[in-house]
């Protein structure tokens, strides 16, 4: 049987196969550096991850509650939480997913209990970062850095951002692995100093449909699947079905499905050879027209346009 997280989406770590499997995501609007589609799909990773805003703003949806970040500000969500961001207007900010084991030092370290009261606290989903309180500030300024630390390392051709690697004559960018750790290391002991973890207690109504609801997208999603049955999935009426996914999500179950058959289709556009007619079948699309409409829609390339920039041909 599977797990609650395994029954919604897996956003896997691009660098989960390298020796430092630090990610970090430049988001501008709805483009993502690296690439990524960023469908506004429900998701969950095995990853902590923090955002930090530099301009415009984002809202950060679980399935229990959604969150409005403004630029300067930050978030930490946690590992195994599922959720998806989108912004609201114009935006761009970073996002920073790395393991847990980056904050445990060594193997069965002392540190290890530390950081597993958090991300095995599964009433503690995320942490919004304001300004007003020193200790958020001080984790807002280490976010900030780290953010220019990843501009330096990716780029780092401008004169602007050369004085940020390079203020004290030295090209940081040779210790930028380890600064990294180490920032992330004091970024964890500030909030862990000043948050209070919240106790355990029962999943809402509300989360407990939506999980039944994500599930029965996930597993029946090339069906011809309607309201009702998504409704049925959890036992309730489809008026129901309706008010939870605009409680939570503010969307209709329609718009999600849909959403959702566009995030694999590109997976499979990436990772396959398969013929655009044949992908477009098999996640739900009668039409391959109505199809490579809607992808366009939604990622500014048609389905083969998609499958040539992921692929470089």
């Amino acid at each position: 049987m599977k797990s609650e997280k395994e029954k919604y989406l897996n956003s896997v770590n691009l660098y989960v196969d390298t020796d430092f499997p630090y990610l970090v995501l430049d988001v501008i609007n709805d483009r993502s550096y690296p690439r990524n589609p960023g469908f506004q799909v429900m998701h969950w990773h095995e990853d902590l991850q923090f955002i930090y805003v530099l301009g415009g703003s984002i809202e950060v949806k679980t399935l229990d509650n959604t969150v409005s970040v403004q630029a300067g500000e930050g978030i930490f969500i946690n590992k195994n939480v599922v959720h998806f961001v989108r912004r609201t207007g114009e935006c761009h900010y970073n996002s920073f997913i790395f393991p847990a084991q980056f904050l445990e030092f060594s193997f069965h370290s002392p540190a290890k209990q530390f950081v597993d009261v958090v991300v095995e606290n599964e009433q503690f989903s995320f942490f919004h970062f304001t300004s007003g309180e020193e200790w958020q500030e001080k984790a807002l300024s280490l976010l900030c850095r780290l953010s220019e630390l990843s501009r330096c390392y990716s780029s780092g051709d401008t004169s602007k951002e050369r004085s940020v690697c390079e203020s004290d004559g030295t090209d940081r960018r040779g210790f930028y692995v380890y600064e990294v750790l180490v920032l992330l290391a004091v970024l964890w002991l500030t909030m862990r100093k000043n948050i209070l973890l919240p106790p355990k207690q029962q999943e809402s109504t509300v989360s407990m449909r939506m999980q039944k609801f994500l599930r029965c997208i996930e597993q029946r999603y090339p069906e011809d699947l309607t309201l009702e049955d998504i409704a049925e999935s959890a036992s309730v009426s489809k008026s129901e079905c309706l008010r939870c996914f605009n409680l939570t999500l503010q969307t209709t179950p329609y718009k999600y499905l849909m959403e959702y058959r566009l995030s694999k289709a590109a997976e499979l556009l990436k990772k396959t050879d398969q013929p655009v007619s044949d992908i477009s079948a098999c996640v739900g699309f009668h039409q391959v027209s109505h199809f490579g409409k809607c992808f366009k829609e939604k990622t500014g390339y048609s389905p083969r346009e998609y499958r040539g920039v992921e692929k470089g041909i």
